[in-house]
């Protein structure tokens, strides 16, 4: 007897009309017309059943802070920078806690249960730290989160940031972070990679810098992360994000970086909302995209997810935690409209992020947690199309969060017609 089993499910490898049985909160079964019963069954009917999403980026700690003390009106990235600075004083950490565990309901609705957050730890309280900790801790059984020691100010340029860095790896962030492009020189920058590279070897963590968020060529920090991380033996556990800087490089550097980024195994992430939001902004036209070089990273093998970076913020005024509609964003700006393009744009969110957070318990697999989510849509292509609801969200077999299914109905001229926008 098993405690749930799906129905009739279609999963991302393509196969259909799947059942799928839940015993212990893990995954036992994953066949068609499984010969079992189950105190829970639910008629899946052709719907994409998928892993959690995964948000490999994000800054819980600014979350939901829109407008506080004032609007970034210029949408630049040094503007939102200085508008958090003005705000850090006068934040406590249950204004931090209240929001970021606001924004945790919303992911989890929205079928996300891993989330990489760098924290920023230039406020020499700590706050941000202390409250997201306590979020992680509250939120442990219903989503998985990383948190990343995040220097905002610099770790060289901010008097405190050595200090504070070490003490938030004491009290138990995850992630070695970094923003070597913010340092006051370039050679500052890639003092700042290597000493943060050897923290991170010589505590065995994993690193995610903020790496060359430029529209400048010459920001090339992410050649001296991929170095060090050969230095260190850190192959497979550190990650570049933004890596903005590389839409306006000259190929032929660009075919040099990714053999050395390769060679590091070095994880990529792109935020697609954020980046084409904040960068180009000394662009007249042609105006850049701002996205890094997604298709072509794929293309070289190198493991590429997506983050939502910002939810209403002082850098992004908008969104809802949705990582489809993040998706959606990067196969656009990324021209990557071809099927297998778009699945790979899908799996930014799902499997490549989770292999970017290094989350080896994850997956539809048997034997693996029954972490699942069932999208009202058929496939992948379909669900990055319709961005549609989580009909049900499972975290080890619990369903956790549930949507009803969206139709709507017309009346044309006596005649009901429902439709869903599926063909």
């Amino acid at each position: 007897m098993l405690d749930l089993i799906l129905r009739r499910a279609n999963l991302t490898d393509g196969r259909t009309g799947i059942d799928i049985g839940v015993a212990d909160g893990r995954i036992a079964a994953i066949e068609p017309a499984l010969a079992a019963e189950a105190g829970r069954e639910i008629d899946a009917t052709g719907r994409l059943v998928t892993p959690p999403f995964v948000d490999s980026h994000f800054h819980l700690d600014s979350a939901l802070s829109v407008g506080r003390p004032r609007f970034n009106e210029s949408g630049t990235l040094l503007e939102g920078i200085k508008i958090w600075g003005e705000l850090k004083p006068a934040i406590t950490t249950k204004d931090i806690y209240d929001r970021a565990l606001k924004l945790c309901h919303w992911a989890i609705a929205k079928g996300t249960l891993a989330i990489r957050s760098h924290v920023d730890i230039c406020d020499d309280r700590l706050l941000a730290v202390d409250a997201l900790l306590a979020v992680r801790e509250t939120m442990k059984s219903f989503i998985d989160i990383q948190l990343v020691a995040f220097p905002q100010d610099g770790y060289l340029r901010s008097p405190n940031a050595k200090k504070n860095l070490a003490e938030a790896l004491a009290r138990g962030v995850d992630v070695v972070g970094g923003i070597p492009h913010f340092e006051r020189t370039m050679a500052d920058g890639a003092l700042a990679v290597a000493d943060l590279c050897r923290i991170a070897a010589d505590r065995g963590l994993m690193v995610d810098m903020h790496c060359d968020e430029s529209d400048d060529p010459l920001s090339r920090h992410v050649e001296t992360l991929a170095a060090e991380t050969v230095r260190h033996g850190l192959h497979g556990r550190v990650t570049g994000s933004h890596l903005t800087s590389m839409h306006s490089m000259d190929n032929y550097y660009v075919s040099k970086l990714f053999a050395l980024m390769r060679e590091a195994k070095l994880n990529a992430v792109a935020n697609p909302l954020i980046n084409i939001t904040l960068q180009g902004r000394h662009d007249t036209y042609p105006k850049r995209r701002g996205m890094t070089r997604v298709k072509e990273l794929l293309n070289a093998g190198i493991n590429v997810s997506f983050g939502h970076d910002c939810v209403m913020d002082p850098w992004y005024g908008l969104g809802s935690h949705d990582m489809l509609e993040v998706a959606h964003m990067g196969l656009h700006v990324g021209h990557m409209t071809g099927r297998d393009e778009m699945r790979a744009c899908f799996a930014a969110v799902t499997t490549a992020g989770a292999k970017t957070l290094g989350l080896s318990d994850y997956g539809l697999e048997v034997g693996k947690p029954a972490n699942m989510v069932v999208l009202q849509a058929a496939d992948q292509v379909e669900a990055l199309r319709l961005r549609p609801v989580r009909l049900h969200v499972f975290r080890s077999g619990h369903e956790i969060a549930t949507t009803p299914a969206v139709s709507a109905t017309l009346d044309l001229g006596g005649a009901e017609t429902t439709i869903d926008f599926s063909l």
